[in-house]
């Protein structure tokens, strides 16, 4: 029997419950010795010149080794790493002259420890002409004020594809509605480190807290101007990521600088604070939908105008509202579609990836537009959905925005959905209590999601097996791991090609001396390329391991098979004469059995499902409580149920967070006023009720394991049904939308407005 598809406990946990991993700031390596500490002096202001950096008294404070500013460093500003964006706004690794947002870095101090370095920084004196900020993105289009001179525009990305002004011609009914998906904080427990050494070979090692440990290595060599190969990244255990660490930052490019500049190690950890407002931010996307269509409940046209907050230099989050086009159609057969879209600089944090990186963003919209076009032709927003799905046998299915989807079961989907939920009881109960005028409402709320993993630039992966001379086996891989389980995934497959225990499977990742090659883990890319990679890898060393086992079976290698359960080889029907893996790979010698494959897709994957959340909304404070929250959530063929299912529940306590909770704030003037966890409502399991997961696999042809992305689902369906479902409760009221998050303060001030007789 195949281990694949069981339920099997992580490899890594005994590690993690008893030692602990091993973050960038445990690392312990000889080479680090001795290593200074670097704190970076980082801007008050949102936008000013700097007029001077006085660094004396800091310099001559207890412990300092040196006092750094951008004009010690000579290195050229980073241009936004992706072409489409705007290429004058480049970003200097530390200020050059005017600052652009709260938290950019000044200056460096290196320190023979850290409390040092730390007060240090304090007495670092920046003089400040300040100018004025831009923090909101529909301000920022208008050009009033312009971030970067050289570009004369806060426009880093446009894309149009054309408007018919006679889109919704002939609709019976049209509604429109401006939807924000907030800018909200990635916040990983292990905050951006990295520590740097150079070898007297002029090599340097670099251990970074990254998702991308190849990408991050090939940034600080192009940045420091070195050869391909100067450095050696190293990747220990990340605690957590979400998106903001694909790649590395401009400080690990500084600490980099430093430790040779130095001649001697350097470390680097920041502080809370210094993450929250600095790492990089998600979502912070503005949109405004039209729909529309007949009273029957037929949608005949949808369209979807988005403007993307990049933040003060742009970067990946500057994108990612392409994404949010290419999934703008959604579950819907909707026959025209348009998705226009801006991206704009402003005196804030870069926006980065955050889990799901657009793909929610379109989900939100669209389930958002299916809500109100409910509500305005009086059906239930279940009966509207089902309507307009896209029919199970069309598959694969074009969208009116050009995207192929592999294959899906949208109807099925919302069935098993309605069914776990017990929708019908569910409205029962919600009617019964607005009949007896009751003060705490029910409200139900649903989503039915698709989104693309591993998509169009998520290139290939690279995967290595070798069955070493003892008959254990050691895979190497190109993804990076940093929670989603890999080392146990990837010895399952193995293990299941193979027939080699489980235990006797090493798994070795992010260290690019071992893994030169590779791409990483992000958009839920993993298992369907890196877990393929080492899948065929795996079946190529099989199939010189059945050739050299033939020659000791003095047999054709066609007629020789491996019994997976005992690891043995023998010619098929005669169990009883046969050889073992540490025979073969004798007979293989030095390298025999050492394979190793680059995998790309044709095309991506297309994971959906169905979210049902049912709240309790207090109609005095406005407080909201989640009550249950059931998912259907469909990633194909499932190569370990459990990890699947954790995978679905940080990403469903992510998205609920985003719905009721998390926001990131500045005020007019660029200053974040959510800075710490003290401010800022990270979701905790208090918040939260047990998830009802409601299992479903509809495997892929795209790859040859079935298997589609399962990281991001959860995110991207959560969170439109909890908005849904507190706009639901207040239905009742006259209440029409409100935006995310839905705290008690933003729900109770709908309230009121409808009460005092204004638009919700």
């Amino acid at each position: 029997m195949s281990i694949l598809g069981t339920r099997v406990v992580r490899k890594e946990d005994p590690k993690f419950l008893t030692v602990g991993g091993t973050y960038v700031d445990d690392v312990r390596d000889p080479r680090l010795e001795g290593a200074a500490r670097a704190t970076f002096v980082r801007s008050t202001m949102a936008h000013a010149r700097i007029s001077s950096i006085d660094v004396t008294e800091a310099q001559a404070a207890p412990g300092v080794i040196a006092v750094l500013t951008g004009a010690d460093l000579g290195l050229a500003p980073l241009p936004p790493s992706i072409p489409l964006l705007n290429q004058s706004m480049v970003r200097p690794l530390l200020a050059d002259g005017t600052v652009r947002f709260v938290g950019e870095p000044v200056a460096l101090v290196l320190s023979e420890d850290g409390p040092s370095g730390e007060d240090a920084a304090e007495l670092v004196f920046v003089d400040y002409e300040p100018l004025q900020a831009v923090v909101d993105p529909e301000d920022a289009v208008r050009d009033e004020v312009v971030l970067h001179g050289e570009a004369g525009t806060n426009l880093a990305m446009e894309m149009d594809f054309g408007s018919d002004p006679d889109l919704f011609e002939g609709c019976e009914v049209v509604v429109s509605q401006r939807v924000v998906n907030q800018r909200v904080a990635g916040a990983p427990l292990e905050v951006r480190a990295g520590a740097a050494a150079w070898g007297e070979d002029g090599r340097c090692t670099y251990w970074c807290s990254t998702q991308a440990p190849q990408a991050s290595r090939d940034t600080i060599q192009t940045a420091l101007g070195l050869e391909p190969g100067t450095v050696h990244l190293i990747a220990p255990d990340v605690g957590g990521g979400f998106g903001a660490k694909i790649g590395c930052s401009a400080e690990d490019i500084v600490v980099a600088w430093a430790a040779r500049h130095l001649g001697r190690p350097v470390r680097w950890v920041e502080t809370r604070t210094e993450n929250m407002t600095n790492m990089g931010h998600g979502r912070a996307q503005i949109q405004r939908l039209t729909i529309g269509g007949r009273r029957d409940g037929t949608v005949e046209a949808y369209r979807l105008e988005l403007l993307q907050d990049t933040g003060a230099y742009p970067a990946m989050g500057g994108i990612l509202p392409y994404l949010t086009r290419t999934m703008s159609a959604g579950v819907y057969a909707f026959p025209k579609v348009e998705c226009n879209l801006r991206s704009v600089a402003t005196n804030t944090a870069p926006t980065v990836a955050y889990r799901g990186a657009g793909r929610p963003e379109a989900t939100a919209a669209g389930e958002r537009a299916m809500d109100l076009f409910a509500a305005e032709i009086g059906m239930d927003p279940a009966e509207v959905r089902r309507k307009n799905l896209i029919p199970t046998d069309a598959f694969p299915y074009t969208t009116a925005v050009g995207t192929t989807y592999d294959i899906g079961d949208y109807t099925g989907a919302l069935d098993r959905a309605l069914e776990a939920s017990g929708y019908e009881q569910l409205r029962a109960e919600q009617a019964r209590r607005r009949q007896e005028g009751g003060r705490v409402a029910v409200g139900i709320g649903i989503s039915i999601y698709v989104e693309v993993t591993a998509g169009p630039t998520a290139g290939g992966e690279h995967g290595r097996v070798v069955v070493n001379a003892d008959g254990t086996a050691t895979v190497y891989t190109g993804t990076s791991p940093h929670g989603q389980g890999h080392v146990t995934s990837w010895s399952m497959i193995v293990s299941d090609r193979l027939g080699i225990p489980m235990d006797d499977i090493q798994v070795v990742h992010g260290d690019t001396d071992l893994i030169p090659n590779g791409v990483g883990t992000f958009g839920s890319r993993s298992l369907q390329l890196g877990g393929t990679a080492v899948h065929e890898a795996a079946g190529k060393v099989l199939d010189v391991a059945r050739g050299l086992a033939g020659d000791l079976l003095e047999a054709n290698p066609d007629d020789v098979v491996l019994d997976a359960q005992s690891g043995r080889f023998h010619v098929r029907g005669t169990p009883a004469v046969s050889k073992t893996w540490v025979e073969v790979a004798a007979a293989a010698g030095e390298g025999g059995l050492d394979v190793e494959t680059e995998f790309t897709a044709e095309s991506p994957t297309f994971p959906f499902g169905a979210h049902v959340a049912v709240v309790e909304v207090d109609l005095d404070t406005g407080k909201v409580t989640l009550v249950r929250m059931i998912t259907v959530d469909d990633a194909g063929r499932l190569l370990n149920p459990l990890l699947v299912e954790g995978q679905r529940h940080g990403g469903i306590a992510q998205g609920v967070a985003q719905a009721l909770l998390e926001e990131i704030v500045y005020d007019a003037d660029g200053n974040p006023v959510t800075s710490n966890f003290a401010d800022y409502a990270f979701v905790s399991a208090c918040e939260l009720p047990s998830f009802e997961l409601v299992a479903m696999e509809t495997p892929t042809p795209v790859n040859p394991m079935g298997a589609k992305g399962i990281g991001e689902s959860g995110t991207i369906g959560s969170t439109p049904a909890v908005q849904s479902a507190v706009v639901d409760a207040l239905a009742h009221l006259g209440v029409r939308h409100v935006d995310m998050p839905a705290t008690s303060e933003r729900v109770w001030r709908a309230i009121s407005a409808v009460a005092n007789g204004s638009a919700a």
